[in-house]
């Protein structure tokens, strides 16, 4: 997708503090962090929201969510814990079109979601 904020990203069109890369999945740091760690996990093929995998992006998710583990280790969160977020269309405030995961964490969460 030619305007997709998260494409030229992974174009390296628009730079971005990298937390992980792989041939299908990017990680980076949030430019407008909800807590003190904000990393937003993506794939690098375009699907714009989760209602539009397929079987074939089987795989490629299940992958993302074994990267979320991995980066969660990195960054010393996963015994703490830390809260995952997926906004899925415009009334649930996804704002950028291309699916992606937030990984927050940091401080202790509340019962509170993020909008």
């Amino acid at each position: 997708m030619d305007d997709c904020i998260f494409c030229k990203i992974i174009k390296g069109e628009i730079p971005s503090e990298k937390v992980y890369e792989d041939d299908e999945i990017l990680a980076f740091k949030d430019i407008n962090p909800a807590a003190p760690i904000h990393i937003l996990v993506i794939p690098k093929k375009h699907i714009s929201t989760l209602m539009e995998i397929n079987d074939e992006d089987m795989h490629l998710m299940g992958k993302i969510m074994k990267t979320i583990q991995k980066i969660a280790k990195e960054q010393n969160v996963a015994e703490s814990g830390f809260r995952l977020i997926a906004n899925c269309g415009p009334d649930s405030g996804q704002e950028v079109m291309h699916i992606h995961f937030h990984l927050l964490a940091g401080r202790k969460m509340g019962p509170k979601i993020i909008s």
